[in-house]
């Protein structure tokens, strides 16, 4: 993919026919329900940035022994699908409030046999309250979500100690974030597309003294 070469992503063959696949039924259900304001048919090159090479980017910085993941407000499946294909050893959760859109979710994992992957239909502080998922990931994704300190509180108690949060932003905002509250703490700000501005902001949960 040309857009891919351009901030030096290698997609293999393989990878390359399952985003086909995700674009493929964006595109359909786009027409349907509203998934996405970015153009599909034809897209533009900021489509395929904003909803294919960023997530691949962001691969690159999953840490060590990254394994669960849950993604908040998945809508069009972006960052998530992208992300959990990149890295198939990944179980990435799903967390959409919106019926149908959480339905759309379920078919492309449905089809493309991502078998490491949930969906969950619900506003993510209704998920507080499971046990299961209380510190049980080691990675958060958020895009496409307005992210305050209150918000940040709230979606750390997801992370396990020393857990990441990916928090995908535009050129909008300053590069290091100032509303980061305990235990959270800003760790890095890595471009994701150079022509676009576009950046992960990671933070990361510190161990309980």
């Amino acid at each position: 993919m040309r857009r891919a070469r351009r901030v030096d992503v290698q997609i293999a063959p393989a990878l390359a026919g399952e985003l086909e696949q995700y674009y493929r039924l964006l595109m359909l259900w786009n027409v349907k329900i509203n998934l996405t304001a970015l153009p599909l048919s034809p897209p533009g090159d900021d489509t395929f940035d904003r909803l294919l090479i960023e997530p691949l980017v962001a691969a690159r910085h999953l840490g060590p022994g990254c394994v669960t993941a849950i993604d908040i407000g998945s809508g069009s499946g972006s960052p998530a699908i992208p992300l959990a294909l990149a890295a198939p050893g990944l179980s990435m959760r799903m967390v959409e409030s919106k019926t149908r859109k959480a339905v759309f979710l379920t078919e492309v994992v449905r089809h493309l046999r991502i078998t490491r992957a949930a969906v969950e239909t619900a506003r993510f502080e209704q998920l507080l309250s499971r046990p299961d998922l209380h510190e049980g990931a080691d990675l958060v994704t958020v895009r496409a979500v307005r992210v305050e300190a209150r918000t940040l509180m709230t979606l750390q108690a997801f992370l396990r100690p020393a857990g990441q949060l990916f928090w995908f932003r535009s050129a909008v905002g300053p590069s290091t974030p100032s509303n980061v509250p305990p235990p959270l703490r800003w760790t890095a700000t890595h471009t994701l597309v150079d022509a676009n501005s576009s950046r992960l902001v990671v933070l990361s949960k510190d161990l309980v003294a």
